[in-house]
């Protein structure tokens, strides 16, 4: 019976700790990844069908966010990959209305993330989620990759793939009048 993989580690990450625990979260990694593999998803990773959390999750992993390996899907935020036919990564990883939940849990160290009222409030690497209906699940996530003229974030996404698109997504199919926004800012130590 093959054993399963070892969890992805940020090795760089893991040679610049010196006794600290903090990691300092690098936006501008976290948006060049999201530039790099917005379109075709990278291969040392599964693209799902419904993608656009795993790409995010990604995209912060990329910037620096440590694993958080329980080994429990419903706890951490981790990702392994497959184990025969078995799924190895936690829902936060991959599933937006659980990274949501987890983003939104206070704790003092790890991948942690403020609330804010507006879009414009946001920098390079965080991230806003979407509850296309207004009913408090939310479906989309997508991640800060530059801003407008007006200083507007424009986000990456993949599942319907979108480089340097309009925040506020009312071009979508999916936009509601009921559409409700999380905006997140990812803390820059974590």
């Amino acid at each position: 019976v093959p054993q399963p993989s070892q969890p992805l580690l940020n090795k760089d990450i893991l040679r610049g700790i010196t006794g600290s625990k903090e990691v300092r979260y690098c936006r501008e990694d976290a948006a060049a990844y999201a530039d790099r593999w917005w379109k075709d998803g990278n291969p040392e990773f599964e693209v799902f069908e419904v993608d656009c959390t795993n790409y995010v999750s990604q995209c912060l992993f990329a910037g620096g966010a440590p694993i958080n390996y329980t080994g429990k899907r419903e706890t951490g935020w981790w990702y392994k990959g497959y184990n025969g036919a078995q799924e190895w990564w936690s829902f936060s990883w991959a599933v937006s209305d659980s990274l949501q939940r987890y983003l939104s849990a206070g704790r003092s160290s790890g991948l942690r993330a403020e609330t804010v009222e507006r879009a414009d409030q946001l920098m390079l690497g965080d991230i806003i989620q979407y509850d296309w209906d207004g009913n408090g699940h939310y479906q989309h996530s997508t991640i800060v990759t530059a801003f407008d003229a007006a200083g507007q974030p424009l986000v990456n996404a993949r599942t319907v793939s979108s480089r340097h698109r309009f925040w506020d997504y009312r071009d979508s199919y999916a936009w509601t009048d009921r559409t409700a926004y999380r905006f997140f800012h990812i803390n820059d130590y974590l």
